[in-house]
C-alpha cells in the first residue's frame, strides 16, 4: 500500500512539471540553458605570429553572461605591436561592425578582415574555452560567392570556346584552300647557288613566303644536293613537299642554308636581318623562314632557290655582253643602295644595313641576269641606338681580298655610320671590275681572275695590306677598256668607288643613279659639254632642222631655250618639205648686219607667233565660202 502511494506521488509530480514547462514557453527554456565558459582577457600582447596555430595564453576563464554568447578571439597587428583579446559575445549582434558567421565551429579558425585600420583576424566558436587555441588559415571565399563567380564566368567561357573553335576551323579551311591553290599554280624560285633551281623558274611570291614564315612546326623538306659551302654554313638544294595529289609538281625547289650548332650566333644575326620586312627588294635574296632543328642540332635558313649559281661561278663560265654588264652591275648597285638607304621605295623609314662581306661569291645571278645579294652573316643594322663601343666591337670582318683600306688597318671612323657604308662601296667596286673584265665590249677578254689575282688564292690581311696600303694598288684597268663609251663611264665609276679616301668615294645611291650628279657637273657645268653633232648630220634638210632645234633646247641659259610649243611647231613643219625649203631660203637671206645669234632670237619669236596665230588662220579659212 505504501509502494502504491509513492508511485502515485512521482507520477503526479512529473505530470505537474510537464504542464508547468509548457506554460512557461521557450523564453523560460533559455533560462535553463547552461552558460558557456570562455577565455576572457582584455587586449594584451601575444607571441602569436599570425600563421599556423597558437595559444592565446589567457589565464582568466569566465562564465558568459548570456546563454547565447559564444567565445571570440581577436588578433591585431599594427606596425610592430601584436595583440590578442578573448571575449564572450552574442552572435546576433555585430562586433566591431562585423557579423560572426563561424560561431557554430568547434575550433576558433581565424579569418582576416580588411578595412579595420590594421592587420585584423577574428574567430568565434561554441565550445567551452575554444577561443584559447586559435588557428590561422588563408582567407577563403564564401561558397555562395564562389557560386556567383562561376555562374558569371560560364557565358564568357562558352563564348571563348566558340571563338577559339571558329578560328581553328577557319585556319584549317584557309590552309587547305591555300594548299589547293598552290597545287594549281606551282611557284618557282628564280635563281642561285647559295641557292639554285631550273632555268625556267621565276621568283617566289611574297604571299608564298608569308605562308611559309611559320613558327610552330617544321616544314616538310627533303635535302637534295649540296650546292655551296662557306665559313659558317653549307647550302643545299632541297624539295619543299606540297602533297602528292593535285595538278603540278608535288614539291617546290628551295635552298636551305644549314648552320652547325656552334655557329648559332651567325645564324641568328642573318635570321634577324632577313626577318626585317623592309629588307624585301628584288635585288636581295628572298627569305622564306628560319628553323631550329633541335634533333639534328642544326639551324636552318630557307630561301628562294636560283638557277645560275653565284656571280663568281657565272663569270668564270661565261663571257658577257654590254647589256649583260649593264643588267648585272645596275642590279648590284640597286641592291646595295637599298641596304644602305634609310627609307623604303614607298618612302617609309627603315634601318640602314651594311653587308660587310660583299664579294662575287656572295652575289647570286637570277634568270634575267640580274643580281641578288645574299649571305648576311656579317651584316650590321646601323640603328641609331648603337653606341660607339658596340660599333667598335663589330671587329675587322669580311674577306681580306675585298677589304677596304680603312678596314685592313682598323681605322674606321666609328663616330660616323656612313663609314661602314663606304667599306661596302669599295667592295662593290671590285665586283664591278670583275664583271667588266668579262665583258666582250672591252675587246680581248681574258680568263676570269679575281681582283688582285696575282695575290695568292686566299690572301691574309697582312698580304693585302702590302698591296692595298703600302703600294696603293688596285686591279688594272687597261686603256683598251675605255674605247667603249659605256665601259668608260663604268671604269670612271669604279675608280671613284675604290678611292683610298673613304669620304671621296661615291655612295651606292649615286652609283645606282649612274652617272651621278657630281660627275655630270664636271661635264655639263665646268666643261659646258654637250653630245657631239657631227657635220655630216646636217646634209639632210630635216636633220638640219632637228639639230638646230636640239642646239637651241640645250642652251646653257634657261631663258634662251625654246619652249615645248615651239619645238612642236617645228616638227609640224617637217611634215611638209616645201616649208623646209622655205626655211632654207629664208636662212640664206640673213642680213649681213644681223648676227647669227640675233637672227636665231628673231626666228624663235616668229615661230612662236606663227604657232600662236595658227588656230585663228585655220578658223578664217574654214569660214570662207568655197569657190
Amino acid at each position: 500500500m505504501e509502494l502504491l502511494r509513492v508511485s502515485a506521488f512521482w507520477c503526479g509530480t512529473i505530470l505537474f512539471g510537464s504542464v508547468l514547462l509548457e506554460q512557461m514557453g521557450p523564453s523560460s527554456m533559455n533560462m535553463l540553458k547552461l552558460k558557456r565558459l570562455c577565455k576572457f582577457c582584455d587586449v594584451e600582447s601575444t607571441s602569436c605570429a599570425g600563421t599556423g596555430s597558437c595559444m592565446a595564453d589567457c589565464s582568466i576563464t569566465s562564465i558568459c553572461p548570456h546563454p547565447e554568447d559564444v567565445c571570440v578571439s581577436i588578433w591585431r597587428k599594427k606596425d610592430d605591436n601584436v595583440t590578442i583579446d578573448t571575449i564572450c559575445h552574442n552572435p546576433a549582434h555585430k562586433l566591431h561592425g562585423l557579423v560572426l558567421e563561424d560561431y557554430n565551429n568547434s575550433k576558433c579558425e581565424m579569418r582576416e578582415r580588411n578595412g579595420m585600420g590594421s592587420q585584423f583576424f577574428i574567430c568565434s566558436c561554441s565550445e567551452d574555452e575554444c577561443n584559447n587555441h586559435v588557428f590561422f588559415t588563408p582567407y577563403s571565399l564564401d561558397p555562395q560567392v564562389v557560386s556567383v563567380i562561376l555562374v558569371s564566368l560560364v557565358p564568357l567561357l562558352v563564348l571563348a570556346m566558340l571563338v577559339i573553335t571558329s578560328f581553328y576551323w577557319y585556319r584549317i579551311y584557309h590552309q587547305r584552300h591555300a594548299g589547293a591553290k598552290r597545287k594549281k599554280t606551282p611557284l618557282d624560285f628564280s635563281d642561285a647557288r647559295a641557292i639554285m633551281m631550273d632555268d625556267d623558274g621565276s621568283d617566289s611570291s611574297s604571299t608564298h613566303a608569308n605562308n611559309l614564315n611559320h613558327n610552330t612546326e617544321l616544314l616538310p623538306i627533303e635535302l637534295d644536293a649540296q650546292v655551296g659551302k662557306g665559313r659558317f654554313a653549307e647550302v643545299y638544294k632541297a624539295k619543299l613537299k606540297q602533297g602528292a595529289t593535285g595538278a603540278g609538281e608535288p614539291f617546290e625547289t628551295v635552298a636551305v642554308k644549314i648552320f652547325a650548332d656552334e655557329e648559332y650566333a651567325s645564324w641568328k644575326n642573318e635570321k634577324d636581318i632577313f626577318s626585317d620586312a623592309d629588307l624585301r627588294h628584288e635585288n636581295v635574296l628572298h627569305f622564306l623562314t628560319a628553323e631550329e632543328r633541335k634533333v639534328e642540332k642544326q639551324y636552318w635558313l630557307i630561301t628562294a632557290y636560283h638557277p645560275r649559281g653565284n656571280l663568281q661561278e657565272y663569270l668564270t663560265r661565261h663571257v658577257i655582253s654590254w647589256d649583260d654588264l649593264w643588267a648585272l652591275g645596275g642590279s648590284l648597285a640597286r641592291g646595295v643602295a637599298h641596304l644602305h638607304s634609310d627609307h623604303t621605295l614607298c618612302g617609309r623609314y627603315k634601318v640602314p644595313i651594311v653587308h660587310r662581306d660583299i664579294k662575287s661569291s656572295n652575289i647570286l645571278v637570277k634568270g634575267d641576269l640580274t643580281c641578288v645579294l645574299c649571305d648576311f652573316g656579317l651584316g650590321l643594322r646601323l640603328d641609331n641606338s648603337l653606341s660607339v663601343d658596340e660599333l667598335a666591337n663589330s671587329g675587322q670582318v669580311g674577306t681580306a681580298r675585298y677589304m677596304a683600306p680603312e678596314v685592313l688597318e682598323s681605322r674606321i671612323n666609328l663616330e660616323n655610320i656612313e663609314s661602314f657604308k663606304q667599306t661596302d662601296v669599295y667592295s662593290m667596286a671590285l665586283v664591278l671590275w670583275e664583271i667588266t673584265s668579262r665583258c666582250n665590249a672591252i675587246g680581248e677578254v681574258k680568263d676570269y681572275e679575281p681582283p688582285f689575282g696575282k695575290v695568292r688564292e686566299h690572301p691574309c690581311v697582312e698580304s693585302m695590306k702590302d698591296s692595298v696600303l703600302r703600294d696603293r694598288g688596285r686591279p688594272e684597268i687597261p686603256s683598251s677598256w675605255i674605247n667603249h663609251p659605256g665601259i668608260q663611264v663604268v671604269c670612271g665609276t669604279i675608280d671613284e668607288c675604290w678611292d683610298h679616301d673613304p669620304e671621296a668615294r661615291l655612295t651606292a645611291q649615286c652609283v645606282r643613279e649612274h652617272p651621278c650628279v657630281e660627275s655630270m657637273k664636271d661635264s655639263v657645268l665646268r666643261d659646258r659639254g654637250r653630245p657631239e653633232i657631227p657635220s655630216s648630220w646636217i646634209n639632210h634638210p630635216g636633220i638640219q632642222v632637228v639639230c638646230g632645234t636640239i642646239d637651241e633646247c640645250w642652251d646653257h641659259d634657261p631663258e634662251a631655250r625654246l619652249t615645248a610649243q615651239c619645238v612642236a611647231e617645228r616638227f609640224n613643219d617637217m611634215e611638209h618639205p616645201d616649208k623646209l625649203s622655205e626655211r632654207s631660203n629664208s636662212e640664206e637671206k640673213i642680213p649681213q648686219d644681223i648676227s647669227v645669234t640675233e637672227f636665231e632670237e628673231i626666228e624663235k619669236k616668229e615661230v612662236c607667233l606663227r604657232n600662236y596665230n595658227a588656230p585663228a588662220e585655220e578658223a578664217e579659212n574654214y569660214n570662207q565660202p568655197s569657190s
